[in-house]
């Protein structure tokens, strides 16, 4: 995919956010669309369809929390990839980002360069998770990674991304221990900074929608997918 088919939606507020960061990635050859508010984000995100959104926290009218939570009910829009833009220090919002659904964050401010290094890193997940085909069957558990289905005794269950491929990975070798460091690495990628404790957020809403009992927790280890 050449990087003009590539359509990135910027969702911010702040004209200066939208003309810079827009400026930037469109330097780079992507496809920019821009919304002042959530509610516009949504109804943008689902006319255009894009590869990546990124959507600010605090805005007018729908703040990025509510945006994301519609955004990934969206059939057509399981594929998307969604980083919140927050302000340093705002590990409640980062915590709540990722309870939405969200796939990671960029804080804010941002260096134009490492703006656009961390939007290449995300775009690559993309591709990556694009060129993964396998379907594992675990028990009453299918996952089709082609299809990017989940289905819980023959009923399909929606997850985001991150969801979806921390599940992939504990269910591609049941009982084996997977350390904390190599879940961020294979989920998350080494040049993403994640706090520890958002395996722990996605783990926890795992268990929510799979089963208690399919995650074991191995203190100060990791985690495993259990029979």
């Amino acid at each position: 995919m050449k990087k003009s088919d590539i359509k990135i939606l910027l969702v911010d507020d702040e004209p200066d956010i939208l003309e810079i960061v827009g400026y930037n990635l469109s330097s780079e050859g992507y496809k920019v669309i821009t919304a002042e508010n959530g509610a516009e984000g949504v109804k943008k995100a689902k006319q255009e369809k894009p590869h990546l959104i990124i959507l600010d926290v605090m805005m007018p009218e729908m703040d990025g929390i509510e945006a994301c939570e519609q955004i990934r009910v969206i059939p057509e829009l399981k594929d998307v990839i969604i980083t919140f833009l927050t302000a340093r220090g705002e590990d409640y919002s980062q915590v709540a980002g990722f309870e939405a659904g969200a796939d990671d964050y960029i804080t804010k401010p941002i260096k134009p360069k490492v703006l656009v290094s961390k939007v290449k890193a995300l775009l690559r997940r993309y591709k990556e998770g694009e060129q993964q085909i396998d379907v594992v069957e675990i028990g009453n558990l299918t996952i089709d990674r082609d299809a990017y289905k989940i289905l819980l005794s023959g009923k399909e269950i929606s997850l985001p991304r991150k969801e979806f491929e921390l599940l992939s990975l504990l269910a591609s070798r049941p009982g084996k221990v997977f350390k904390r460091e190599e879940i961020l690495d294979k989920v998350w990628g080494n040049d993403v900074v994640v706090g520890g404790r958002t395996i722990d957020v996605h783990i926890r809403k795992l268990r929510e929608k799979i089963g208690d009992d399919s995650f074991k927790t191995v203190k100060g280890v990791g985690y495993k997918f259990v029979i």
